[in-house]
């Protein structure tokens, strides 16, 4: 006959202490703690399964607690009953969980950006990424793309909107289509759930990046970017940041390869710009002292601008921004990118510089008059005039001087 075994109570469980050997504690119907050496208490369920003898691990105590372990030896026991092995069952499962973590939203997400990257220029590739990884993967990273729902985005953009953050949260939906379109069509999402979303989130709100083009404004934005005590690499950025009117990406990645100081050039190519085409930004005498002052600092680095934890990368989109914001000016009253706008204005309208020759300078696709595309060398003598100009009237709003706006034919 065989021996009644008394079921164990939380008592002894709890109680139980190490001795110098591996023991059990028996509490019936397959199921004991095994309490090891080290203080372990280690939940087993013993069973036979096609005449063989089977043990399957339940857990750890108190992860699991002694009811979480009787039910688990139930639920073995409802599965040994039709004929299906707990052991084989556990091992799909640990299988399903690691094909999960191998079908995370962050997973496929990277892998999604590691194979289109090459399409973006890199500054928008990185910011892409670095939204995801601020935003998202904090919360659905280590989903299952599979199980990702509509509600789960939608509680991911309304965190991003309640920090007044909607168009962040207009391009991080955007961007979570994508990927989960990429899911869909490499077998690991049945849709993109963002379709449901489509009324979710306010419009956007649509305008031009700040930019002022009073004279006076301009004036007390350069002497306080002057007067700015914080990073020397910063206020170089930010000095040349009005003055060549890049976009913020292609200033921040400037290489000190694509720069030729003596012939006062600076040659950006083609996969860094937004047309991906090559563009040429002469360099007025006052860029070319800023960027010689800071060659000793920098150029043992591949950036101009490289970012201060880590020189291998270049400084980070917001440093620009965040300089102006640290020197009192709100996002409202400029931005990195509204350099671009206030010099557009500016030199038409108060020097006289043609159109054709600005939107050269800016990189803007428009044909010429033959209808052919742009290119680097296009109106580059006049353009080369107008950049020293510029720096020239920035000078003289500096120093306070009276500047008489020059009388330009349109042609020039």
């Amino acid at each position: 006959m065989p021996k009644r075994i008394t079921p164990l109570s939380e008592i002894q469980v709890r109680n139980a202490k190490p001795k110098a050997q591996d023991y059990k504690l028996m509490d019936g119907f397959g199921l004991y703690l095994l309490v090891t050496p080290t203080g372990g208490k280690l939940w087993r369920f013993d069973y036979r399964c096609l005449d063989k003898r089977k043990v399957v691990a339940f857990g750890a105590y108190p992860a699991v607690s002694l009811a979480d372990a009787r039910q688990r030896r139930e639920d073995a026991r409802k599965l040994l009953s039709n004929g299906v092995d707990p052991a084989e069952v556990k091992k799909a499962q640990k299988a399903a969980t690691v094909a999960d973590a191998e079908n995370s939203f962050e997973v496929v997400t990277r892998e999604w950006h590691e194979k289109f990257k090459g399409k973006w220029v890199a500054s928008h590739a990185q910011h892409k990424l670095e939204r995801f990884e601020k935003n998202v993967f904090p919360w659905i990273g280590k989903m299952p793309i599979a199980e990702v729902k509509a509600t789960d985005v939608l509680a991911v953009l309304r965190r991003i909107e309640s920090r007044n953050l909607l168009d962040t949260a207009h391009r991080v939906k955007t961007d979570c289509g994508q990927v989960l379109r990429y899911a869909v069509a490499t077998g690991r999402a049945e849709r993109d759930c963002t379709a449901d979303l489509k009324d979710a989130l306010p419009p956007a709100k649509s305008g031009h990046f700040s930019a002022p083009t009073d004279p006076k404004a301009v004036a007390q934005m350069l002497k306080a970017i002057d007067g700015f005590t914080g990073s020397f690499v910063v206020q170089c950025a930010m000095k040349l940041a009005p003055m060549l009117f890049v976009r913020p990406g292609e200033l921040r990645a400037a290489e000190w390869s694509e720069i030729d100081l003596e012939a006062a050039e600076w040659n950006i190519p083609g996969h860094k710009m937004k047309m991906k085409e090559p563009h040429l930004v002469p360099l007025s005498t006052q860029a070319v002292s800023i960027l010689r002052e800071l060659r000793p600092l920098t150029g043992h680095s591949k950036y101009v601008f490289p970012c201060n934890r880590s020189p291998l990368r270049c400084m980070s989109e917001n440093a620009v921004n965040g300089g102006l914001r640290r020197l009192g000016f709100e996002k409202s009253e400029i931005t990195g990118h509204g350099f671009r706008a206030t010099a557009r204005t500016m030199i038409h309208e108060v020097l006289g510089f043609s159109p054709d020759a600005i939107e050269a300078q800016l990189s803007h696709a428009v044909p010429d008059r033959l209808g052919k595309a742009y290119n680097r060398t296009q109106h580059l003598a006049e353009r080369r005039k107008l950049m020293q100009t510029w720096s020239d009237y920035l000078d003289g709003l500096k120093s306070g001087a009276k500047v008489i706006p020059l009388k330009r034919t349109g042609g020039q």
